[in-house]
């Protein structure tokens, strides 16, 4: 990507991670909001969403667990964490029994929005 387009991606939440809300590193990633799909051979699902509209700034962690997964995927995806940790996960378990974690089950909200940021420029995207 050029770098203008890069900064202009970054631009778009001031240099926060369009999910999560944390403070970018150097290291960010552009996330594809409406996933694209890559195959094997090089090939997209989409390629009428490889535009830089639907790029959004995202975390490496946020970036690679969204994957290409949409966004509701991912809600619920997130959401189902606490009941994965606490049927798999012994030392969760151990933690949460002595009181060191205390859990808030709530519904996930990303920082896009927590913000009521404005999602006519890439919801223009899913429409095509």
């Amino acid at each position: 990507m050029k770098k203008k387009d890069r900064e202009f991606v970054l631009s778009k939440t001031g240099g926060l991670c369009f999910y999560c809300g944390d403070e970018l590193s150097q290291r960010w990633h552009a996330d594809h909001f409406y996933p694209i799909r890559r195959n094997p051979d090089g090939s997209m699902l989409h390629p009428e969403r490889d535009v830089i509209e639907n790029l959004i700034p995202s975390c490496a962690s946020c970036n690679k667990l969204k994957s290409s997964l949409d966004v509701e995927y991912l809600r619920k995806y997130i959401e189902g964490f606490v009941g994965s940790l606490n049927k798999y996960t012994n030392q969760y378990k151990f933690a949460k029994r002595y009181g060191q974690v205390v859990e808030n089950i709530h519904p996930v909200r990303f920082w896009f929005e927590k913000t009521g940021y404005d999602m006519s420029e890439i919801n223009g995207v899913a429409n095509e």
